[in-house]
């Protein structure tokens, strides 16, 4: 099993293959559909976004409250698909990948390719080990949205698999 550090470059992208089981550390960024669509907003009204999409990665999860003496509650990933719309578009602006449950579409796919990006899958029903996963956590934007605000984590051995790589291999 490859140990990754997140935020990860093209350079480093180019380097895994479909398939590839990984426990990545670094940082990640959580959004669902509410925050994807406020980057949106932001992006055509050309403001700045709440963190910087250069090689970041995005983890398609809402997390719990953390209980006591945690940084995190449980986080188990979302359904990936959901997000197709909002994909392609932040690749092209920059994001490194993304991190969520199941298949993408096409779209998205040649998107990853294009970019020299990677997608990683979760596992669905895994949320409590993500959660045991997260180091600190704070909310850096939308915190109205609640679990779906976008939460900055500090992640340590998540486990994902590869699936979509940098030349659009893709596992499903």
């Amino acid at each position: 099993m490859k140990k990754l550090t997140l935020p990860l470059s093209q350079d480093e992208a180019k380097k895994l293959r479909a398939g590839d089981s990984v426990l990545l550390s670094g940082i990640v960024y959580t959004a669902r559909d509410c925050a994807h669509k406020r980057l949106f907003a932001l992006l055509d009204e050309g403001k700045p976004l709440p963190f910087d999409l250069k090689d970041a990665f995005v983890y398609y999860a809402g997390p719990c409250p953390a209980p006591e003496g945690k940084a995190c509650g449980s986080c188990g990933p979302t359904t990936s698909a959901r997000m197709n719309s909002f994909a392609p578009r932040l690749l092209d602006a920059g994001l490194g990948g993304m991190i969520g449950k199941g298949g993408m579409d096409e779209e998205t796919r040649q998107a990853v390719a294009r970019n020299k990006r990677v997608y990683f899958a979760a596992i669905g029903g895994a949320g409590a080990i993500y959660g045991n996963a997260v180091k600190r956590s704070e909310c850096v934007a939308f915190p109205d949205l609640l679990s779906e605000a976008i939460y900055r984590f500090e992640i340590k051995d998540f486990p994902a698999v590869v699936a979509i790589d940098s030349t659009g291999n893709n596992i499903y």
